[in-house]
């Protein structure tokens, strides 16, 4: 989601999104360790725990070696700890939050340490990761059961404002198999588990929580080279941007922050494109090392002005968030 996926959703959109809604603005670099064009697996764990790592490396340093998420020292900290996703769990930036692993492709043992992860509310996809797995017999699904977790799916329960919370457990909604469908296709879940989860995580906790939401699929939109497919998702996130927003004005203590881990597509929007009307291009079906925009409202917005690099935005949320203090 870079800046011109950002303006066509805008003018796609009868001029305004939730975008404009932040006060505080910046710019964030991208890279990589090894890359001037990171993938997910690299800018997630740059932007989760700080540190460059190589083009597929989930929640390790350049060696290989774990390197901790800020999810994991807010669980730390006793506060509580969402995430919320359009991608399948085990994908590359939910994974960079819960797991630590050489290469993003790595999906069954990263399943494995997302049901050892202690994460308060989890939805979506990849539930076949957790309950027919190939590289063993065991059943996460059933594991974080006995854990103690409220654990169901797209099959048992379709729609997840209809699920009543039991008290004192963890949740676990599995939006799909493997990747959820696309919005043009029918999924809905994103801006209803946005709200959900973060009234879900502030009812639950003394010291407040940390929530990663993603709208995964703006990207896949991106290498589709599919301008509706992107829009719809942007369009998407857009609904769960404002949810958020919402809950954190009403809420006065909650920070909220909108970037991306990368461009994807080389979006260009084209001379005789017209409000609502589009002509658009992109110049390449993968990612780019295009600087990507940072928006920030609420308490500590204020540190998230100017051009920084990706490290610096888990640094800046640490700090804010008084970890390790």
């Amino acid at each position: 989601m870079g800046l011109t996926q950002i303006t066509a959703g805008i003018y796609d959109n009868n001029n305004y999104m939730n975008f404009e809604r932040f006060p505080v603005t910046g710019l964030m670099k991208t890279h990589s360790y090894d890359n001037l064009v990171t993938d997910s697996a690299a800018g997630g764990t740059a932007m989760a725990s700080g540190v460059k790592t190589y083009n597929n490396g989930v929640g390790v340093d350049k060696d290989g070696v774990p390197v901790k998420s800020i999810l994991e020292e807010a669980e730390e900290a006793n506060k509580m700890t969402g995430i919320v996703v359009t991608s399948s769990v085990v994908n590359a930036t939910p994974a960079t939050f819960m797991a630590h692993q050489r290469l993003r492709a790595f999906s069954e043992p990263i399943a494995e340490e997302i049901a050892n992860s202690g994460v308060d509310f989890l939805v979506g996809g990849g539930k076949r990761y957790f309950d027919r797995r190939d590289t063993d017999d065991r059943n996460l699904y059933q594991e974080m059961i006995e854990k103690g977790y409220q654990v169901t799916d797209f099959i048992k329960d379709q729609k997840l404002s209809n699920i009543k919370f039991k008290e004192g457990k963890k949740f676990v909604y599995f939006t799909a198999d493997d990747v959820p469908l696309s919005r043009i296709a029918g999924r809905n879940y994103l801006p209803t588990a946005s709200e959900i989860g973060a009234n879900f995580l502030k009812e639950r906790s003394e010291n407040g929580f940390f929530m990663m939401i993603e709208g995964s699929q703006i990207d896949l939109g991106g290498h589709a080279t599919n301008t509706k497919y992107v829009l719809s998702e942007l369009k998407d996130f857009d609904k769960a941007i404002k949810k958020i927003l919402d809950f954190a004005e009403k809420d006065g203590e909650t920070l909220v922050i909108v970037t991306a881990d990368h461009e994807t597509g080389g979006l260009t929007i084209k001379e005789g494109s017209k409000m609502n009307k589009l002509k658009t291009d992109f110049s390449y079906g993968r990612h780019t090392a295009a600087i990507v925009p940072v928006f920030a409202y609420g308490p500590g917005a204020e540190n998230f002005s100017g051009i920084f690099d990706n490290t610096q935005l888990y640094k800046k949320m640490k700090m804010v968030m008084k970890l390790g203090e």
